[in-house]
Order: structure tokens, then C-alpha cells, then sequence
């Protein structure tokens, strides 16, 4: 099998990270960073509600969410969950958004750029065909 950049249609193509909500944060700290062996390349979000990402090794990351009052509980039939939404690598995530817009799928987040833990990117939402959220990432 070949290696290298084989998507034709979406520039820059692969997995970029892969949301999780945790149900217990040092538990989850636990698992992917001491166990796993994951370092901690950013952090954001706030003082109430913590998100970590994490390197897997290759390039492609885990996103950890502290959980909230509303979290729901293990098991249950939550959309997404604990999964929250999956990132798809980009290397221009407007055209990228203009084309899953063009072939009919919702977008829920518009290309924006923001700053996430020292990282500058271009980031867009849509909904895939059995409800899935899945982001589109650009890092500058």
C-alpha cells in the first residue's frame, strides 16, 4: 500500500484528532497521557471546563474534555457520546468546507479562524450522513 497523501479531493487530507468527553478527567489524564504515553501538545477552553489535546504519535491527536454538570452518564444514549466529533486534517479547510456544502451536507460551523493553546487554525463543522459531527482542521 502506498504511503503518503492519497485524498485527490480534499487538500491535505487525514485524521487530525479525535474528540472524546470524559466522564472522569484524572482517570482519562490517566489513561492517555500516563499510560498511553500521549504528551500534552495544547490546552484551552476555560477555567470550568478544560480541553487537553493530546499527540498519539503520528501526527494525529486525542481531544479530552473536562466533564460538565451536564455530562451525560456513562452508557447513555447520548448523540456522539462519548465521542463528540471526529477532525479531518485539511490544508485549506474553506475549499474543503465548499465542497461537502456543494454535495448537499449541513454545515453547523462556518470556517473560522481561532487560536487554540498556541496553535493558530482554521477550523468548520458539518453533519455527516448518520448525524456524526465532523470537523474540518487546518493548522497554520
Amino acid at each position: 500500500m502506498p504511503i503518503g497523501n492519497q485524498n485527490s479531493i480534499i487538500a491535505g487530507g487525514g485524521c487530525h484528532h479525535i474528540a472524546v468527553q470524559t466522564r472522569d478527567w484524572e482517570a482519562s489524564l490517566r489513561l492517555y497521557r500516563d499510560v498511553l504515553g500521549m504528551p500534552v501538545v495544547a490546552q484551552f477552553g476555560s477555567p470550568e471546563r478544560k480541553v487537553w489535546l493530546l499527540d498519539m504519535g503520528d501526527g494525529s491527536h486525542i481531544e479530552i474534555f473536562q466533564p460538565k454538570a451536564d455530562t451525560p452518564a456513562p452508557g447513555s444514549a447520548a448523540p456522539n457520546d462519548p465521542v463528540t466529533h471526529f477532525a479531518l486534517t485539511t490544508t485549506d479547510t474553506r475549499a474543503a468546507t465548499e465542497h461537502v456544502r456543494a454535495a448537499g451536507y449541513k454545515i453547523t460551523v462556518e470556517p473560522k479562524d481561532v487560536a487554540l493553546g498556541g496553535m493558530d487554525v482554521t477550523i468548520a463543522f458539518f453533519t455527516g450522513p448518520n448525524g456524526e459531527s465532523i470537523e474540518f482542521f487546518e493548522v497554520h
